[in-house]
């Protein structure tokens, strides 16, 4: 930070009252004071903005009301807060405005509107208050704002104006046949702010995001630094939200999941694409009525709902027993796009929660065995956190109860007009009873705040994803206690959920190059029509379709089984012979037993291999990425090489003990353990590590072996995303 003249006073009336009352811890105040003395010492436009960058729900909006309070302490008149193009979102930005600034407004000494209902007769007297305006970003929202400054109070132009740009990450860019519209739009907007911004006399700007790759996306053209990198638009500052310790993000759901030690490691359900083609529309041949309970087409829709009520039972006994407030609890299901799936689904759901009640009241013997198994599954996770254990017969009481006394309500949420009817005084999605199904859209991808979200059911098509979309989905992002991750459950089919974890790691790849400093850049490549592996613009890849590659990066097939021995068996023994022929004429063998074999041999193995597995539905092993990958890894190579590391003899299960198909047969620990090795060796050539499995019966096989192989990235490789399908 440049030292500079002017004084930052951080004892003035906002800035204390906010202090006293959200006790921000140090870093928060150092993040707050530090944004405020750059945006008045630099000079800031849309162009070239103030950057606040935080991750989903982890405190971006706390931190900017901080920064507002602050920045009218230092001589800001007028914040104007750009937010996205949702009615429910500005109310809901309102409606937490006014709760943050309520004692601020209550003593006359702020204002917050809403550019819509600006009203057209303000006094000089209301005028010279503290002014917080929101504006939607379209088109009419910056003519009225624009209208406002320059026509109907001309004197607001000369005051010093704050623009805070919410949620300002250009990734919201459709990856569709639209999207040269989209940016356009975003362009003739963007325009429409640097208007405003260079007409007034004295203004900042401060831009808000989650999603590193908006920076990859302004809408200015970017030239490309050299034949591979891409760098990120510079901010003329960047400040870094800090990250609370209650924070849980894609780290906990795509990374800590693996660890069997951790309730993470159950927050992920697999369905099927099946159980999403019920839910598209009413199909009484498919779903019957009268047996929804017992039906295969419903099993993992019902035990979602019914995961549900037992979680949110098991937290509120906790709750209960430690004398604390019952919370209410809350399940999202978003699968379809149109009113009448939702109508369809709304439905549905009652109608399970109608059978289940009428089985409680009975006492039925099934029902019974149901919610005991929903209380084994879930309990196994809860026994990992420290926390009050209910006995199973506590827990069917307290079920029994909350389906007698219809505890469970079902919401639609289409538009912004049910929104707007389903919003709380806070802004949030009001949880009108103590348990809440919500079903929806679009609508829910907006920001729109949802508490205590315990199930998600999720299952809108991969291919349409766009970056700031699909993490904004992930609602369960944010402030949570580990209590209630412990009952959480994530249902997806395993498709979505690997798209989901594929765009986890690019995301988090993207900041860790951002945070590092801005001459790091990203490297973006694709391969073109002749094969080359070529530059890719970031604009246009398809978020679906995309690895990020980094130093020592994994990839590997996973969900599949062997073909039959009788099959497979020749050309299982004939990669053998190929390995020990590589190995006989390698020009490099290392003391580990590594060796260094032509690309072109490599693939061919590959290719041997692959003809070996049978892919599970929702699961793929696409050989022309992997070769691709393999292409990019060996392109500043003189000589095209790859290290190989070989064991025999392995006896790994196909399936763990929760029903997951086993994704580390490289685990073997010591000097000799493969994946040491590979790392090891892994320098400026890539490694394959081939794992002979024996493929025994009694461990989900068909009983003959069969290679496994994974790939290890080099250790001296930039950060690098491929894109294996762009926008046409």
């Amino acid at each position: 930070m440049k030292t500079t003249q002017l004084s930052l006073e951080t004892k003035g009336n906002f800035y204390n009252f906010l202090k006293n009352k959200n006790n921000y811890g140090n870093e928060y105040l150092d993040c707050i004071e530090s944004t405020v003395h750059n945006l008045m010492e630099e000079q800031t436009s849309a162009n070239k903005p103030g950057m606040l960058l935080g991750k989903i729900q982890s405190g971006k909006t706390r931190t900017f009301l901080g920064i507002m309070g602050l920045a009218y302490d230092n001589g800001y008149d007028v914040v104007i807060i750009l937010t996205k193009g949702t009615k429910a979102l500005v109310k809901q930005t309102i409606a937490r405005l006014n709760q943050e600034f309520d004692g601020m407004i209550v003593r006359d000494k702020m204002r917050v509107y809403d550019i819509m209902s600006l009203p057209s007769n303000l006094s000089k007297w209301e005028l010279n208050k503290k002014l917080a305006i929101v504006v939607k970003k379209e088109t009419r929202n910056m003519d009225r704002i624009s209208d406002a400054l320059f026509e109907t109070y001309p004197d607001l132009k000369n005051k010093n104006i704050l623009f805070i740009d919410d949620e300002a990450d250009f990734a919201s860019v459709s990856y569709d046949n639209n999207s040269e519209k989209n940016i356009i739009e975003m362009k003739v907007i963007a325009s429409k702010i640097d208007n405003i911004r260079a007409n007034v006399s004295k203004g900042s700007f401060l831009q808000v995001t989650a999603t590193p790759y908006s920076l990859y996306l302004q809408p200015d053209e970017r030239e490309i630094n050299d034949f591979l990198k891409f760098e990120p638009v510079r901010p003329a500052f960047t400040e870094l939200v800090p990250i609370h310790d209650k924070y849980v993000g894609g780290d906990l759901y795509f990374d800590e999941s693996k660890n069997e030690d951790s309730p993470a490691y159950y927050l992920y359900s697999e369905i099927t694409d099946n159980d999403l083609d019920v839910m598209k529309k009413m199909d009484l041949r498919r779903v019957r009525k009268a047996s929804l309970l017992t039906q295969k087409n419903l099993y993992n829709l019902n035990q979602a709902v019914i995961n549900f009520i037992v979680g949110s039972c098991i937290r509120r006994w906790q709750q209960r027993y430690l004398n604390e407030d019952e919370e209410k609890y809350s399940m999202v299901v978003h699968t379809e796009r149109g009113k009448g799936a939702h109508d369809w689904q709304q439905q549905l759901i009652k109608l399970i929660l109608e059978d289940l009640g009428k089985l409680a009241e009975e006492k039925n013997d099934l029902f019974i065995g149901w919610i005991e198994q929903s209380y084994s599954h879930l309990m196994k996770s809860v026994r990992l956190v420290q926390t009050p254990e209910p006995s199973f017969n506590e827990v069917l009481q307290e079920v029994n109860e909350a389906l007698i006394q219809e505890m469970i309500v079902v919401s639609t949420v289409n538009s912004d007009k049910d929104v707007e009817e389903l919003l709380d005084s806070n802004g949030q999605l009001q949880l009108r009873t103590p348990m809440n199904i919500f079903i929806g859209g679009q609508i829910l991808d907006r920001g729109i705040t949802i508490g205590n979200l315990t199930g998600f059911f999720y299952g809108r098509n991969p291919k349409s994803f766009q970056q700031d979309t699909v993490l904004q989905h992930s609602r369960m992002y944010g402030a949570r206690s580990m209590e209630d991750i412990a009952v959480t459950r994530f249902y997806t089919t395993r498709k979505i959920y690997n798209i989901m974890e594929r765009i986890h790691e690019f995301d988090t790849e993207l900041r860790v190059a951002f945070e590092k400093g801005h001459n790091q850049g990203v490297v973006f490549v694709q391969k073109d029509t002749s094969n080359k592996i070529v530059p890719c613009s970031p604009n246009k890849i398809l978020l679906s379709n995309l690895v990020t590659l980094k130093p020592h990066k994994r990839v590997l097939p996973v969900g599949f089984q062997t073909g039959y021995k009788s099959y497979i068996s020749q050309k299982v023994e004939a990669v053998s012979k190929v390995i020990q022929e590589l190995k006989q004429y390698s020009p490099q063998v290392m003391d580990n037993d590594a060796f260094l074999a032509p690309l072109s041999e490599v693939k061919r193995i590959l290719s041997k291999i692959h003809e070996t597995l049978v892919m599970e539905d929702g699961y793929e092993w696409d050989l022309d990425e992997y070769f691709s990958i393999l292409d990019y890894l060996t392109l500043d190579s003189k000589e095209k090489f790859v290290w190989i590391i070989v064991r025999e003899g392995r006896n790994i299960t196909r399936i763990d003990s929760e029903g997951r198909f086993e994704n580390s047969p490289d685990t073997p620990k010591g000097d000799k353990g493969e994946l040491k090795v590979a790392r090891k060796v892994a320098v400026d050539h890539p490694a394959v590590m081939l794992l002979k499995q024996n493929g025994d019966a009694d461990k989900g096989w068909r009983d003959t072996p069969f290679w496994w192989p994974v790939m290890l990235a080099q250790s001296n490789i930039e950060t690098t995303v491929y894109a294996k399908e762009t926008i046409k």
